[in-house]
């Protein structure tokens, strides 16, 4: 097992597992990954997380924690050494936290219809999340990454943004951010891709883009998708 005793439940393709991921390597935290079948899901995670069920779970020192933001917060406070994801500044922090739940209450609901929706729905969702986004590159601006000139808190949130809105593009054929019209976001795109430990935690791309494409089929006939 990991390092003291960490575990993190989660799958391969979840964002919010990614999350956690990143914090982790960020810190140097080695940890074991428990990769869930969220179609049976193991009796672990079942008493690591009774009331959501759900991932991720962080389990250090047989003491679980879930909600992956939450989780970021204590990897940093936990490892207090090395690499700082949180900003020290307290107003800083707290602006942190309010862009982290603007992209998890709007931006991720704003960008969704572009994954899902076909024909004049798909140009006007398309229209929608450009807007939301527009809002978030207010706290791009003057800066390489959101947490200044190297990735932090923020860009761990939004991390599922360059990797998951270029593959809903991909799929649904349709363009949402460029350099035209996001061209902070854009930039910090490629910048946050290019980061090396995000590079070496990305999904392999096939395999994400043959899930996301089958899900995406099964989202659009009004079958549930899992």
């Amino acid at each position: 097992m990991g390092e003291k005793g960490v575990k993190l439940f989660g799958t391969w393709v979840s964002p919010f597992s990614l999350r956690v991921e990143l914090a982790l390597k960020l810190k140097g935290v080695e940890y074991e990954f428990m990769d869930e079948d969220l179609q049976n899901k193991s009796q672990e995670l079942l008493h690591y997380n009774p009331i959501t069920k759900k991932i991720p779970v962080l389990v250090h020192n047989a003491k679980p924690l879930a909600e992956s933001t939450v989780i970021i917060e204590y990897v940093d406070e936990a490892w207090p050494t090395g690499y700082r994801i949180m900003p020290q500044d307290p107003f800083e922090k707290a602006q942190a936290r309010f862009w982290a739940h603007f992209i998890d209450d709007k931006c991720l609901k704003a960008v969704f219809p572009v994954y899902t929706s076909t024909g004049e729905e798909l140009n006007k969702a398309v229209k929608e999340a450009q807007e939301t986004l527009k809002a978030l590159e207010k706290a791009l601006e003057g800066k390489k990454f959101f947490s200044g000139e190297a990735i932090g808190y923020l860009d761990i949130v939004a991390g599922w943004m360059p990797y998951l809105i270029r593959m809903t593009e991909e799929l649904a054929g349709v363009t949402v951010v460029d350099a035209g019209t996001l061209p902070l976001l854009n930039a910090w795109f490629d910048d946050f891709l290019d980061v090396d430990v995000v590079k070496s935690s990305l999904p392999p791309k096939d395999k994400l883009y043959a899930f996301n494409r089958a899900r995406r089929e099964k989202l659009q006939s009004g079958q549930k998708a899992h």
